[in-house]
């Protein structure tokens, strides 16, 4: 069996009308939910690791989850709480708020009230319970992260997409939102969900960003869930967040899966503005009827977290010093042969556009994303996500979501803090980082032969 015909099929995750026919006359399935599929991120990680587990050498760059091991202290406070079994608050332990609010007033600048506070498991969870409970239509960006349109579908709501360029860095713009808001007719509440630093585009707003799109957002008093889950992972430690600029309209989303390297833990939040206090009620509600609460053990491990000592600072540091090298090496290796992208300035991803090679694998009949990363893994061994309709993007664009976190990052994050004060260079990336080095490289040199093929 080729690559290509071990590909997740997508498809045969969803549900159909003819799953039902044995069971009964009518479809036991919501008529909105008929074409409702898994998470296509995580479907596609089981199927690379499967061809994986077949022995199959996979430069695996289609799954976007911390490389690096959790922090040493939180760990310690995870293992000394495992004996608490009793349900906690369902917005989360009181000391556990506080610390979050303290966290967001020392990084951020913020003033927020741990009364607004939500923790769940895991902001994906929060986020859905703010979409299902609102009243009104939402906004997503394109390229947008995988799971906000499904999470729009489940809860039944409509959604309208604001498309981005690789030309504005993928950012949302006031022009962008006017001419959205002008082209369809929305209901009179709105919710905006913002991804910062984005996933998948790697991007991040500055102050005059937000200073210019708070402007707007007021205007037509547009709520917005600002998703800062990569917050932590800025680059140059210059994370802005909107809820400083526009904190009357701005539900603040985080948790500690990407900087704390915490994901399989399972703990996220939402902090309301006291403007916003009904959906805070209404979301409280929401939890308490769904997940109660979350894990009691993880819960004292991020209050410890969050009180962001020492050790958590140097842990941040060092990460996201290597994330920003090995972000700076795609970008270079990349660019160098054509491909369009911009330098990442958080997370775990790079969005490159391939366009360049159009013509080339326009004469082997690949017209679209996905064929060309199904060409892409089939010849090269390199796994990428396309960027086409999962991220809110056409069919027939050659952009690809690419995680560049396949490499040990427990080695590679031991080397950096023996030699702190050192750069991180091409002989660290290719020692510490060498999955990352070989399959971008790998990319590089398929795409310059698709290019030779057309002289």
């Amino acid at each position: 069996m080729t690559a290509i015909q071990q590909l997740v099929d997508l498809d045969k995750n969803k549900v159909t009308e003819k799953d039902d026919k044995p069971h009964c006359k009518e479809s036991l399935i919501r008529p909105h939910l008929n074409d409702y599929g898994s998470a296509s991120n995580l479907a596609f990680n089981e199927a690379v690791h499967k061809m994986m587990a077949e022995g199959r050498n996979i430069y695996h760059f289609a799954f976007g989850q911390s490389p690096f091991p959790p922090v040493e202290g939180a760990k310690k406070v995870l293992a000394e709480n495992a004996n608490e079994t009793a349900y906690l608050p369902v917005a989360g332990l009181s000391e556990l708020r506080a610390s979050i609010c303290s966290f967001h007033e020392k990084r951020d600048g913020l003033r927020l009230q741990d009364d607004l506070v939500v923790v769940g498991p895991g902001s994906k969870e929060l986020i859905y319970l703010l979409i299902n409970v609102f009243n009104g239509d939402i906004l997503l960006l394109s390229p947008s992260w995988t799971t906000y349109k499904p999470q729009t579908q489940l809860a039944n709501q409509r959604v309208f997409t604001i498309k981005t360029t690789l030309e504005d860095n993928w950012k949302l713009t006031p022009f962008l939102l006017e001419q959205t808001l002008q082209q369809h007719e929305l209901k009179r509440n709105r919710l905006l969900i913002l991804c910062n630093p984005d996933n998948p585009t790697g991007t991040a707003y500055s102050e005059e960003d937000f200073i210019a799109l708070s402007s707007a957002l007021r205007k037509h008093n547009i709520i917005v869930l600002s998703d800062e889950i990569y917050a932590a992972t800025n680059f140059e430690c210059c994370h802005k967040t909107l809820a400083k600029y526009y904190p009357e309209g701005t539900v603040l989303s985080s948790g500690i899966s990407k900087w704390a390297s915490a994901g399989g833990w399972r703990l996220g939040y939402s902090i309301y503005p006291p403007e916003l206090k009904v959906l805070h009620k209404a979301v409280r509600s929401a939890a308490s009827h769904t997940y109660s609460c979350a894990s009691g053990p993880v819960q004292h491990a991020a209050v410890w977290l969050f009180r962001f000592d020492e050790e958590c600072e140097r842990y941040v540091y060092h990460t996201s010093k290597i994330l920003q090298a090995v972000a700076a090496f795609c970008h270079r290796e990349l660019t160098s042969v054509g491909v369009k992208a911009i330098m990442p300035r958080g997370g775990f991803y790079i969005f490159p556009d391939f366009e360049v090679i159009r013509e080339a694998l326009a004469r082997r009949n690949i017209t679209t994303g996905e064929a060309m990363c199904k060409a892409l893994l089939e010849e090269a061994d390199v796994a990428v996500m396309s960027g086409g309709p999962a991220f809110l993007r056409p069919d027939d664009e050659f952009t690809v979501r690419l995680c560049y976190i396949n490499f040990d990052g427990a080695f590679a994050l031991k080397a950096s803090q023996q030699h702190s004060d050192e750069p991180i260079t091409d002989d660290f990336l290719n020692l510490y980082c060498k999955p990352v080095v070989e399959g971008i490289l790998a990319i590089k040199n398929w795409v310059q032969k698709q290019l030779e093929s057309g002289k």
